[in-house]
């Protein structure tokens, strides 16, 4: 299992399997090619179907900038992975360089079938059940353990990270008027910060900040703008409105925050490793429902629980977004991503608050490795067209009706 930087990552948005991994796909055919004049892109099965709505196309049009780019939209031809692309460099010689990429999740590559070169395993341990007995006999609280294996200096990372979390919602806060694209949907998140400010009632008060702050986030990536992926872009509004919640809202310490995100680390890290965070293997619940029990996982670590409760969250967190479909409307990262960010991250709390008093009570049959293979399997079992491909689900019913209209 690899380092947590390779899980949290900061870069364009509005998706990490079809904007960061192409962006940087094209960056390395470029150093790879540096004299190549121009480029034939192929794009196949997820990357091709939604790669307009996900700014495919525009991301490695703005790579190669000052190049010849052909892109190509292979629907039909299949590919072991849905997120696969082909592009061929043609040098002024008249040589072609030609390499394969797979956009894996995350912003990750593989490159002519070989792993990312920084793909290094460092974690001894691959599954939840094996941490918390390393865990159990050596008097470690999860965030220790990741430390342990991480090194010191993460928390040198995790402060960028924080960074651009919070800046991900700010931004989203400042701005108004709609967003790119034919959707024509208006940013809504400083209208509900708004709305929560005025709330008389607290609960419905704090339940619409942290609301507020994951459309923000979710806003700044459909819009194209800087993220993280936590784990994924699709998902980056879900920890980071946590983030921002703790740590300006309830005046929570920097290092308790950095805490609770190397908890939440090790949550994706472990979903990625047993499963997948890509949409387009396995649906929303890849990536939403992975964010889910990060998030849950944060906020019972921020709380300061057991080893035990904080499992419990991220398995309810996760369990819960079980058969979750991938489904974006017209291929754009807002329907229903947007509001399913929002969702989630009330969820996460709820999933926390849960789990501190459940686990009191009666020892979990479920385990989060369970849930995790569980994922994994119901990803495998849900059809095509209703991971990452605009085929199905709400893309197909709500082109329906506005094509009816």
């Amino acid at each position: 299992m690899q380092t947590i930087r390779e899980l949290f990552k900061i870069g364009p948005g509005p998706s990490s399997s079809h904007t960061f991994g192409p962006m940087r796909a094209a960056q390395d055919i470029l150093a790879s090619a540096p004299e190549a004049k121009s480029f034939e892109i192929t794009l196949y099965g997820s990357l091709a179907l939604t790669g307009k709505g996900h700014l495919t196309d525009a991301i490695l049009k703005k790579t190669l900038k000052g190049k010849f780019v052909e892109i190509i939209f292979d629907y039909k031809t299949p590919q072991d992975h849905p997120n696969t692309m082909i592009i061929k460099a043609f040098n002024p010689d008249g040589s072609v360089i030609t390499k394969t990429y797979v956009s894996i999740g995350g912003g990750k590559l593989m490159i002519d079938g070989q792993p990312p070169q920084s793909a290094v395993d460092i974690y001894p341990h691959t599954t939840m059940d094996a941490i918390d007995q390393y865990c159990r006999e050596n008097y470690l609280t999860y965030d220790e353990y990741v430390s342990e294996v991480e090194g010191k200096d993460i928390d040198v990372y995790l402060a960028k990270i924080y960074k651009a979390m919070i800046d991900s919602v700010k931004k989203g806060l400042s701005k108004t008027g709609r967003l790119p694209g034919k959707l024509n949907l208006d940013r809504v998140a400083y209208a509900l910060y708004e709305s929560a400010n005025t709330c008389h009632n607290e609960a419905d008060r704090d339940a619409l900040l942290l609301q507020s702050y994951a459309y923000a986030a979710s806003e700044q990536n459909a819009s194209g703008g800087t993220v993280v992926t936590a784990p994924t872009m699709g998902s980056s509004g879900v920890l980071p409105s946590l983030v921002y919640h703790y740590s300006i809202d309830k005046k929570i310490p920097k290092k308790v925050i950095f805490n609770g995100l190397k908890v939440a680390g090790l949550i994706g890290n472990l979903i990625q490793e047993n499963a997948t965070i890509s949409g387009a293997k396995a649906g929303c619940q890849a990536e939403v429902g992975a964010a889910c029990a990060m998030g849950a996982a944060f906020c019972a670590c921020c709380d300061r629980m057991s080893n035990e409760q904080i499992e419990c969250a991220a398995e309810i967190g996760l369990e819960h977004h079980l058969g979750l479909t991938c489904d974006p409307v017209m291929g754009y990262v807002m329907i229903p991503c947007i509001e399913r960010n929002a969702v989630a991250t009330t969820r996460a709390v709820d999933a926390a608050r849960l789990a501190k008093y459940l686990r009191n009570v009666k020892k979990n049959r479920v385990s989060f490795d369970m849930v995790v293979k569980t994922m994994n399997l119901t990803g495998k079992k849900l059809p095509m067209e209703l991971k990452e491909t605009s085929l199905d689900g709400l893309a197909a019913v709500v082109m329906e009706k506005e094509n009816n209209k």
